[in-house]
């Protein structure tokens, strides 16, 4: 490939994401260069956990539940819900979820998520009734188009597809920001598309966008100057300011929808960044990841090439084909819904359950982590729900 051929930015990142050299295909795996939320503390998987259960109850406790990991990268989230289910503890030995609330019903067969001990277990007991456990039922698929690691446990299947028939959680952590995208600039005559020399990232202006993009671009991708109203300029509309870039999400709706057309009952959850129709980010969020470090966009498949989600647009797509009311809201208050707010534990678990009690305050650093506007806390959750009535409460 020379210098001088130009393609357009969504063929580029696909070729340089998932083609057979590409950064998520080939070498050791994204955890390599940056930190996730799943990479971060033992609490996100055990909040998910809490969530699984969740889906689980309204579901009837069917006798498969589904747990599906969209861009999987090396298998590690299904792999601390695997031990989550079976009631190993977290590598790290610390969840960092509060207790449980007095008379709330344990949520999981094993309570390795929420830090109590066996002999509590035991005690208060499953009721004869109770549904065949978590652990005999969980059916774990990891989705990524790299091979399957070796050392990956063999209770979790590997794919590179979604799968269809999907009853239970389809989880997509960090996926959406790496689903190619095109990028497009105003210009006199209007919205076109940026082409990018895949050696160099370099750019330059192509053709006009589609019918289609042109349409996205009008609905979610608002810019100061088109949104500028008066009594004078009523019934106007003003050009965005010639330069003006954007990023064109409508191929990140069309993967969401797919996903969610995958799933018979369940939820869908995404975790990404992202942001609103009122707060796009001048510019666009286009960026590389290397090594732990952020280095410029270059689509030559020696670095991670992400941009932030358009979430509310991504949301409106899959609720379109759910047909069912979907929650947005901050990994922050995500975490906290689920038991995590990076508080002090109660002094009354202490005498209950010593060793939880240490677990959950060791954890509560990670919490704030998790939780940190300025890093992982700026992911937005995106559960959507499917024939079910599910939410993070």
């Amino acid at each position: 490939m020379t210098s001088s051929e130009r393609l357009p930015w969504r063929v580029a990142m696909d070729r340089a994401l998932y083609g057979p050299d590409g950064f998520f295909v080939s070498g050791a795996g994204p955890a390599a260069h940056f930190r996730t939320s799943v990479h971060a503390s033992p609490v996100f998987s055990s909040c998910l956990l809490r969530l699984l259960a969740s889906i689980d109850r309204a579901l009837g406790h069917p006798p498969r539940l589904d747990v599906v990991d969209v861009g999987a990268g090396r298998g590690e989230l299904l792999q601390a819900l695997l031990a989550g289910v079976s009631g190993e503890p977290a590598r790290s030995g610390r969840s960092g979820l509060i207790p449980l609330r007095a008379g709330s019903p344990e949520i999981l067969p094993t309570t390795a998520a929420a830090g109590q001990s066996p002999s509590n277990l035991a005690s208060t007991g499953p009721s004869p009734a109770a549904p065949v456990p978590l652990a005999h039922r969980v059916r774990l698929t990891a989705v990524e188009k790299a091979p399957r690691p070796d050392d990956l446990p063999a209770e979790i299947e590997w794919r590179d597809e979604i799968p269809p028939g999907i009853t239970g959680l389809l989880a997509a952590t960090e996926w959406l920001d790496n689903v190619p995208l095109d990028l497009a600039v105003q210009a006199e005559d209007g919205w076109r598309y940026l082409l990018v020399d895949p050696a160099t990232g370099e750019e330059s202006t192509g053709d006009p966008v589609n019918a289609e993009d042109a349409d996205w671009l009008d609905r979610w991708w608002p810019t100061c100057a088109s949104d500028v109203t008066s009594p004078a300029t009523a019934g106007f509309r003003a050009e965005p300011p010639t330069g003006a870039r954007a990023e064109v999400g409508r191929t990140r709706d069309n993967a969401w929808a797919h996903a969610i057309e995958k799933i018979d009952r369940g939820c869908a959850l995404a975790v990404d960044y992202g942001h609103l129709r009122d707060g796009r980010p001048v510019g666009g969020t286009l960026t590389g990841y290397r090594g732990g470090r952020q280095v410029a966009a270059v689509p030559d498949g020696s670095c991670d090439v992400t941009a932030h989600v358009a979430m509310d647009s991504v949301a409106s797509a899959g609720e379109r084909i759910a047909r069912c009311a979907y929650t947005l809201v901050s990994q922050r208050e995500g975490l906290r819904a689920l038991g995590a707010d990076g508080g002090r534990p109660p002094l009354s678990l202490a005498s209950r359950d010593p060793a939880g009690y240490v677990r959950a305050l060791a954890a509560a650093s990670t919490v704030a982590e998790l939780a940190d506007p300025a890093g992982l806390g700026g992911h937005w959750w995106l559960l959507q729900p499917v024939g079910v009535a599910v939410d993070l409460g």
